[in-house]
């Protein structure tokens, strides 16, 4: 009997192969749809990774149509019940336009400022993490020790100082001036915040930070941390730094989420 030979297979075209790309809509309800959805799978992983703490914690995304107005977790819901059609809808002076429930006074605070100076800012997240909580004790910026760290090189700043729980509209101006123009900033003794040009980026960058800050904390922990070259680490942040990677890294996690709780989406 005569062995079957196959054919070495050839390399299939750069052309062919399917990568995830941000959407693009002709709609803004569904544009807002999409947001909406993405923000209820942000609160449902950060359940999931412990990043909630009783009623604190907020993740916001601005609304595609008016842009003074963002949408936001109800005050008091938990992060793992929040579904898409739970979001309430508030005007730049607190109001709660669209929805149910209260705002959280803090998340007005903070958010509408940030959403003010950054127009590029789709969505900001912040929450009381563990581990961005114990690294922002330290007062001090992440260090360049892994290739994660490094998305954070040059574009994350902090916020040296802490005045109580932030529901005054001046400290929150102050915050976002300590953000400028970066994806993320280190809020001292308080936690991480983060934002992107999309609800998946801010959530990812979210993520990633919040990673970062522990494993940093365990390597200070072991000994003498190696730094990356200051070169190496901001050529290592044009390369998995950028908002589109923010995007492009969350797009797993989304796909996780919704397979394992779908009722997010309603």
């Amino acid at each position: 009997m005569s062995a079957v030979v196959s054919s070495r297979p050839s390399p299939v075209p750069a052309e062919e192969l399917r990568y995830p790309m941000p959407p693009t809509f002709d709609d803004v309800c569904d544009e807002r749809t999409h947001r909406k959805q993405r923000l209820a799978a942000t609160f449902r992983l950060f359940a999931k990774y412990g990043f909630d703490e009783g009623v604190a914690g907020h993740v916001t995304a601005r609304d595609p149509e008016f842009d003074d107005l963002f949408w936001v977790n109800p005050f008091a819901m938990y992060f793992g019940h929040i579904r898409a059609s739970d979001l309430i809808c508030v005007d730049e002076e607190g109001n709660v336009v669209e929805g149910s429930y209260p705002v959280n006074r803090a998340a007005f605070a903070i958010h509408s400022q940030i959403h003010a100076n950054r127009p590029d800012a789709v969505a900001a997240a912040h929450t009381h993490s563990p581990y961005g909580r114990a690294f922002s004790t330290l007062g001090k910026l992440l260090d360049p020790i892994t290739q994660d760290s490094c998305a954070f090189v040059g574009d994350h700043g902090l916020f040296d100082d802490y005045t109580g729980v932030v529901i005054e509209i001046e400290e929150s101006r102050r915050i976002a001036t300590a953000l400028e123009d970066h994806k993320a900033c280190i809020l001292r003794n308080h936690g991480l915040l983060t934002v992107g040009g999309s609800v998946d980026a801010a959530a990812w960058w979210f993520i990633a930070m919040e990673r970062s800050c522990e494993v940093q904390l365990l390597a200070d922990a072991a000994g003498q941390t190696v730094h990356i070259d200051p070169d190496e680490a901001v050529k290592t942040h044009g390369q998995v730094g950028s908002d589109f990677a923010g995007w492009f890294s969350f797009q797993p996690l989304y796909e996780r989420i919704v397979a394992e709780q779908p009722d997010l989406l309603e």
